[in-house]
């Protein structure tokens, strides 16, 4: 296999994501997952051995994933070499348009990017539209969000979503390709649904968050480095590693105590989701309040962050082919 074979569908899926994000008419896997889960929920989250009902279904929608990626990709691949009637060419490049198809569905930069510029757009207009803006990107109760809270939510979020929606994924491409990558969205998906420590997903969900935390354990701490070599200021590693661990998370304080510390603000607090207060260490010390320039340089950061990542990658690819 070429390093081109690698290549092309990592360029070009990262290319088409840069400039179209997630298109509104375009049916996106995250979607089906999310049906596929929330069938799997309704039936097995009650009566007993909840956590072993959780930890099934999530097992199991990985490894489906992962398989039925591999064996379309497998087949659309080999099935030149085992017809020899048919052109070649045409296969190679159905397999490599199934990659990239996969790699731009996986990456969610530039979507996130644009719904966090509206949010300070929108707060900037008004309160009323900043809370509806911003509740688009989180979790958490947004009802009664002041224009700082609505701020840092959309900053916070921009800065986890560095490591989930890009990092991760890239990561998980390099380590098992297009499979792999796809793989860890059912993860990343499990996790966003019923990976929250409430009564309703407590018990279920738990298989489904550690999981996560596992995948986006390298991922989570490489974004961080990658943010703060984009702000050309390594001496904020030190920040990062006081902060990172702070977060309740393993993994999300890591790219949010580096987006903090590049920023010199401070994220963290008391939020609520689903109707349950949760009490969030802060990140970082300076209460200032948060600016139109400051989402400017944010989303500077991501995209030199991103830009590094994908530099790693392709070094990767290259490597890998000089030494097989």
């Amino acid at each position: 296999m070429s390093a081109l074979t690698n290549i092309l569908p990592l360029l070009v899926g990262w290319t088409l994501d840069l400039f179209l994000g997630d298109p509104l008419w375009m049916p996106h896997p995250v979607v089906w997952f999310g049906k596929m889960i929330s069938m799997g929920e309704k039936h097995l989250n009650k009566g007993q051995h909840r956590k072993l009902k959780g930890a099934i279904l999530s097992s199991f929608l990985v490894v489906f994933v992962w398989g039925i990626t591999w064996a379309i990709l497998h087949f659309t691949s080999c099935i030149a070499a085992d017809a020899e009637l048919l052109h070649s060419t045409f296969h190679l490049s159905l397999s490599t348009l199934l990659s990239i198809l996969i790699i731009f569905w996986c990456l969610a930069g530039t979507t996130l990017i644009r719904e966090v510029r509206q949010t300070f757009l929108a707060v900037d207009r008004s309160i009323a539209e900043g809370r509806k803006q911003v509740a688009r990107i989180v979790g958490r109760d947004t009802s009664e969000l002041t224009a700082q809270e609505i701020r840092t939510a959309a900053l916070e979020t921009l800065a986890e979503n560095l490591s989930d929606g890009v990092i991760a994924p890239l990561f998980w491409l390099g380590i098992g390709g297009v499979p792999g990558m796809l793989a860890y969205k059912m993860v990343n998906t499990l996790d966003s649904m019923i990976g929250y420590r409430t009564d309703r997903y407590r018990n279920f969900g738990c298989f489904a968050a550690h999981l996560d935390d596992v995948a986006n354990y390298i991922p989570a701490r490489l974004t961080a480095f990658l943010m703060v070599l984009a702000s050309g200021r390594l001496s904020l590693l030190g920040f990062v590693m006081k902060y990172g661990p702070k977060h309740a998370s393993p993994n999300s304080g890591y790219p949010e105590a580096a987006l903090a510390g590049i920023l010199n603000c401070r994220f963290g607090g008391p939020h609520t989701y689903f109707g349950e207060l949760f009490d969030k260490p802060y990140i970082g010390e300076n209460e200032r309040p948060l600016t139109t320039k400051d989402m400017r340089v944010s989303i500077r950061i991501n995209r030199v962050a991103e830009c590094f990542a994908i530099m790693l990658l392709l070094a990767l690819y290259i490597v890998m082919q000089i030494l097989i």
